[in-house]
């Protein structure tokens, strides 16, 4: 009788506190590309209320991405060491502030440095999330849970263009902040009741070094990658910055070759397998990602399509990601990882190539098949990402895992749209008749960004006409350089991640 009155209260604990900490992580996740698609749809209107250059404009998205990546080596490495469940409410916590504070903020520059504190809070969730995730579910149930994760995910990157021109559209940009503090704050009371906390017994302490000196590298070449549109590539500060990152990343890699317990066990990329997870991880920057970032910009600032249609359009991008990600787990029954991955990468190099055939200025119905091509592409791998960071490493080491397979993601998306923001001024630039005024490289870079009037402003002696048909060669070209990225990855992936790699 004793033992059953002890036991009973705990029973509703053990049955919900699964659930609830996978809701928790859910609703990190939701919130997650909303923050970095939500800025996208709103770039405008925060330009016409704080003003500010095309650079400083670029880490309204940069900022976040930023700061996400080059920290979630170290967030999963405090995970294990600290706590998965202190670390995932810290950053929860300081998601939520960052958000609120972004709802009065006046200045361009504190909103880029609430957008880096935004992605330092997410980099802690993310991380410790997974990794908790990882502890509470068995091996065979965490290829399903993951990607019940990636499709919330999902639904965060398929509502949110959406969701977000709603709220612009009535209630003004600011709410769009506000709707990430109300999910951080369901996500923060969720893990505050049911995440049960968990620690790898072996961890050490922080790796400082390691740390300090890849977020260093990451940041300048970042940087260098953002500068070189206006300055050009043989700059000096551009050339410095370059240099700058090639060192301390040298300097990380000694320094993880040292160090007894690495954040980045430098050992695991003699596998296969491990390879071929970073070339996946990495895979949607250039599919997919990009385009949530460059996209909004195109159908608000060139296509005139407004907030709210542009909103219902990207809905066609990521709307497979609704449900193909739990697809993809059912078809592991029949297919390998790597087959499924490979697979999906080579279907949207397909839908990019597709996608740019189509020159602005054509009936909006006509982007709907091409994006939807590459959302299904794209979420074909997504569902299964996750779960596969984890399985590649002992279960103790789970927020290494998702702390490395993550850095190379979200840090992978940073660069990737740094890079490619960089390359379409650059071909704009090249579209553009020559010898015309020193504001070229301006105006090529508000004209990357969708904002045709401020280029028109910029360069006066050109017509709207003229502007729209350099933009409309440049993306065309883009997109190409974009599917042959993909086309290769998805190749690379295919064999990195086949049945023969799966048996080493």
């Amino acid at each position: 009788m004793d033992t059953s009155s002890t036991m009973t209260p705990d029973i509703p604990v053990q049955r919900y506190g699964k659930r609830f900490t996978l809701v928790a992580v859910c609703l990190a996740a939701l919130s997650m590309p909303v923050s970095f698609t939500g800025p996208a749809v709103a770039l405008s209107a925060i330009q016409r209320e704080l003003g500010g250059s095309s650079l400083a404009l670029s880490w309204v998205t940069n900022a976040f991405m930023l700061s996400f990546g080059s920290s979630l080596l170290a967030t999963g490495s405090m995970a294990d060491q600290y706590g998965r469940k202190r670390l995932f409410m810290t950053g929860m916590a300081i998601f939520l502030l960052a958000s609120l504070a972004l709802t009065g903020v006046q200045s361009l520059l504190w909103f880029d440095v609430l957008r880096a504190g935004q992605g330092l809070g997410a980099s802690a969730a993310f991380a410790s999330g997974l990794a908790a995730l990882a502890q509470e579910f068995e091996e065979e149930q965490r290829t399903r849970i993951f990607s019940f994760v990636g499709t919330t995910f999902g639904v965060g990157l398929a509502f949110g263009p959406l969701l977000c021109g709603v709220l612009l559209n009535w209630f003004g940009w600011r709410s769009v902040f506000m709707a990430m503090s109300l999910m951080a704050a369901l996500a923060l009371v969720f893990a505050w009741l049911y995440m049960h906390d968990s620690k790898d017994p072996q961890a050490t302490s922080l790796d400082v070094g390691g740390t300090l000196s890849f977020t260093a590298a990451l940041s300048s070449f970042t940087f260098a990658l953002l500068l070189a549109p206006a300055r050009g590539w043989l700059d000096l500060a551009v050339f410095g910055l370059l240099l700058a990152a090639v060192i301390l990343l040298i300097s990380f890699v000694v320094l993880e070759r040292r160090h007894p317990r690495p954040m980045l066990d430098l050992s695991l990329f003699r596998y296969p397998r491990f390879v071929g997870a970073q070339f996946l991880a990495a895979a949607p920057a250039y599919s997919f990602v990009v385009l949530l970032i460059l996209l909004p910009g195109r159908f608000i600032g060139i296509e005139k399509l407004g907030e709210i249609g542009a909103g219902w359009l990207m809905l066609a991008l990521s709307c497979p990601m609704l449900c193909v990600p739990m697809m993809a787990a059912w078809l592991t029954r029949w297919a390998s990882v790597g087959v499924i991955c490979g697979s999906g990468l080579l279907i949207a190099a397909l839908g990019l190539l597709y996608l740019s055939m189509i020159a602005p200025g054509q009936a909006s119905s006509q982007y709907i098949p091409p994006l939807m091509i590459i959302g299904l592409g794209t979420a074909l791998p997504w569902g299964l990402m996750d779960g596969l960071a984890v399985s590649v490493v002992p279960k103790e080491r789970a927020g290494m895992a998702a702390g490395i397979f993550s850095t190379t993601r979200v840090a992978g998306e940073g660069i990737a749209l740094a890079i490619v923001s960089a390359i379409l001024a650059a071909l704009i630039q090249n579209a553009l008749p020559a010898g015309l005024d020193s504001n070229l490289s301006e105006a090529a870079q508000r004209l990357a960004n969708g904002d045709l009037a401020s280029a028109l402003a910029t360069l006066p002696v050109l017509s709207g006409s003229s502007l729209v048909i350099a933009y409309g060669k440049a993306f065309q070209i883009l997109l190409r350089i974009l599917a042959m990225i993909t086309l290769l990855t998805g190749l690379l992936t295919w064999v990195l991640l086949g049945e023969r790699s799966e048996k080493n």
